[in-house]
């Protein structure tokens, strides 16, 4: 969804920098600075399977560390990493044990697919020889994807290609599964979009009993490509091809086989519907000749779970649910709960599963029977959960943030399964205000817990649970607590002209003095997929801006709008159904008069920005709303909603056809005659998420009315534009001087 992605990319390299600072034994400060939004500190363990021990990489060895005693032991060292006499040692990126525990498979050498590193080379190592294979044997190099262990350990399975294999990691033996994979015949991975809006990257699944693969086919041959055009690498231009479908245009047909490994022989499950109407979004194995199977409709407002008998592809429907607006896929994290699987967790021994819906108009979680005849809700009340982070099957506890007073935080929660009567119980502390994060190890035995809020930076512990408690005092989050005293931030709840209550946050800057006035430098969002207001910390930094925005003395704030995903029931974020461009705008431009009343805002120098879909409503409050803000800054923004993808578009508005009237009224392209202030418009050439062809589209309309605009092109950049030589350090000058030049810093 075009809505984040500068974001989640951000967020692999955060990510990747902080992962091992949170894997240390004592919980450590640490202070980073980042772009306004809503972030998730809660890091990814790589818990063993009993759920007693994690293992982290730690100068190139692989360590396994008991949380309770800090007790290291080495599993393999930095030298055993060296496939050959002469080589430099191999730079694990990940890593995965077999389930009998005597091999690890090794990722290395990878490389981006779209957003992700997900394809590189895979190595195998015994680890009682240390002796190290690598994977795919004549296969290109750096091809192989999603690599994973059979269940009886004697296998691994991947991508490449975009056919699968499975290869005997004793013999060396390679099978290929499939072979028709090309660009447009994808076999175990995703096309664009799928990727894009579903989450869905890694897509096949050993059976239980070994024998067989299930997977996903991705048939994009009846898509169009969007062209891409490469200028820069050669004198002679270069076209970049995309399968992409527009709004408007049918999905690709998506269908489920299951593969012998005995004969390479697919076995097509028989999923009913037409194939280019509808989505198949989950898929899992739930007996050893049986899949559960989820499929949406293409205006994605009936979802239906179903089995498929994998002997004879027969597929019935067992459980369904609608919605006027959208059915929405949050059920459980699978990065949480350890799951290379997907999103449905069994509970009492398979009878029953674990759902997450908003059938109620309220996110919560119920539990079904194995036939669906029997749903019960075991989460009451006017409030929503976020999301399932782990289960503990012998005291029938369920584990689930959620925050029923204060929607701007995140606590942790559990219920008991067995006892749906019982209100939730809060596991954390609660005179820690904030946002609470776990990674809650199998069988919820124990977790990593991450605090933080506006002005404290995140701070870690180790909790047992049930309890709750830290497994070493010393090292308690409460006792090692430290505020950052230059974040002077206030929350407000500001009521617009259409008693609307919006949330939003104002940052002061140092030395502030209340008879002075200050320019105001306003961040939104405001799409579907990222709420900006969350009380934890860096949620109110810059990391564009080339200064210090508090030593300049800019006020720096933000808002939400309804249609954000904020914990307030179904009904506030699916109001932007059909509607995007909208109510959601009309939402920022209230708050944002009613911040302007604040005595020391100067009206006279004010600005507004933001990337991708804030990029889209910073345009949107430019045209609109012209007496508001007298500068924008638009980064990467969709300006015409027909522009865009056909699954996150058409979830929020409908289908074109039905919705025509909500497209040209959600879309900023037909509003540039507004402008009247400072507008830089900026966007990357190779972009394959919001295409250049937005910024094209906009100029012409600048042009036909006559308005002036600063617009700067970063060629063959990506949406999160960070490709290239000096491009950051270019972009935040671009940034910083437009603002300084027509925002003026400083109190008056």
């Amino acid at each position: 969804m075009y809505a984040y992605k500068f974001g989640s990319e951000y967020w692999v390299e955060y990510y990747n920098l902080v992962k091992n600072m949170c894997m240390r034994i004592k919980p450590i400060l640490f202070l980073f600075i980042i772009i306004s939004f809503s972030t998730s500190y809660a890091q990814k363990v790589n818990w063993t399977s009993d759920g007693l021990f994690y293992t982290i990489l730690k100068e190139g060895s692989l360590v396994k560390i008991d949380p309770k005693t800090n007790v290291e032991t080495v599993i393999f060292q930095e030298w055993d990493l060296m496939p050959y006499r002469d080589s430099l040692p191999l730079k694990v990126e990940s890593f995965e044990y077999a389930k009998d525990g005597k091999r690890v498979l090794l990722f290395t050498n990878s490389a981006k697919v779209w957003r992700y590193n997900t394809k590189g080379d895979y190595w195998v190592m015994d680890l009682h020889t240390r002796q190290l294979k690598q994977l795919g044997g004549r296969l290109p190099k750096q091809s192989l994807m999603f690599a994973k262990f059979s269940p009886d350990s004697r296998q691994v399975a991947y991508v490449s290609g975009n056919n699968i294999y499975a290869e005997d990691v004793v013999t060396g033996t390679i099978k290929q599964l499939t072979v028709d994979g090309t660009r447009r015949m994808i076999n175990g991975t995703f096309d664009w979009v799928y990727e894009e809006e579903f989450g869905l990257r890694d897509g096949f699944r050993w059976s239980p009993d070994s024998r067989s693969i299930a997977y996903w086919q991705v048939d994009a041959t009846g898509i169009r490509d969007f062209y891409m055009i490469n200028n820069t690498d050669s004198v002679y231009s270069r076209i970049i091809p995309v399968e992409y479908p527009k709004v408007g245009q049918k999905p690709s047909v998506v269908r489920i086989g299951v593969v012998s490994l005995l004969n390479s022989v697919t076995r097509w499950m028989q999923v009913e519907g037409k194939p280019d109407e509808h989505y198949i979004t989950r898929m899992e194995w739930s007996g050893s000749n049986e899949l559960i199977i989820q499929q949406l409709d293409r205006k994605q407002q009936e979802s239906k779970l179903m089995y498929a008998n994998t002997s004879d592809g027969n597929v019935r429907t067992f459980w369904a649910e609608n919605d006027d607006a959208w059915v929405d896929l949050n059920n459980a994290d699978p990065a949480s709960l350890n799951s290379t699987s997907g999103n449905i967790i069994w509970i009492n021994n398979g009878q029953d599963f674990l759902w997450v819906s908003e059938r109620d108009g309220w996110r919560h979680i119920y539990k079904i029977s194995r036939d669906g005849k029997n749903t019960l809700l075991l989460t009451k009340g006017n409030y929503d959960i976020d999301e399932i982070l782990g289960i503990d099957e012998i005291n029938s506890f369920i584990y689930f943030n959620a925050s029923p007073e204060n929607a701007l935080q995140r606590y942790l929660y559990r219920v008991r399964f067995s006892s749906p009567k019982d209100q939730p119980e809060l596991v954390t502390l609660g005179s820690l205000k904030g946002t609470h994060s776990y990674s809650i190890s199998p069988g919820a035995k124990m977790a990593l817990h991450t605090f933080s809020n506006y002005n404290t930076p995140p701070i870690t512990e180790w909790i047992s649970l049930p309890d709750g408690k830290p497994l070493n005092n010393a090292d308690a989050i409460v006792k090692h607590i430290k505020i950052d005293e230059r974040i002077d931030v206030t929350y407000l709840k500001l009521v617009t002209e259409d008693n609307i209550e919006v949330d939003a946050w104002v940052r002061k800057p140092a030395n502030f003095n209340s008879s002075k006035k200050y320019p105001l430098v306003v961040y939104v969002y405001g799409e579907p997929g990222l709420s900006t207001v969350n009380d934890e910390y860096g949620n109110h930094n810059n990391s564009l801006y080339a200064g210090d925005m508090d030593e300049d003395g800019y006020i720096q704030a933000s808002l939400d709008c309804r249609g954000t995903p904020v914990l307030k029931g179904a009904a506030w974020r699916k109001s932007i159904y059909g509607r995007n461009g909208q109510i959601n705008i009309d939402d920022i431009a209230g708050g944002a008069k009613k911040l302007m009343e604040l005595p020391y805002i100067d009206k006279s120098r004010t600005a507004i920005w933001g990337w991708s879909g804030g990029g889209a409503t910073t345009l949107h409050i430019m045209f609109k709303y012209p007496q508001l803000f007298t500068t924008g800054i638009s980064i990467a923004a969709i300006t015409n909603l027909l522009n865009y993808d056909n699954i996150y578009t058409e979830r929020y508005m409908g289908l074109p056809e039905e919705n025509i009237d909500g497209y040209k009224k959600g879309s900023v392209i037909n509003y540039v005659n507004g402008l009247k202030g400072n507008l830089l418009y900026i966007h990357g050439t190779g972009d394959d998420n919001v295409h250049y062809s937005n910024a094209e589209m906009l100029l012409n309309e600048v042009i036909k009315y006559n308005k002036e605009i600063t617009f700067m092109a970063y060629p063959n950049r990506g949406h999160s534009i960070r490709e290239g030589a000096g491009t950051r350090k270019h972009l935040a000058t671009l940034y910083t001087n437009y603002l300084r030049t027509h925002c003026l810093p400083g109190g008056r």
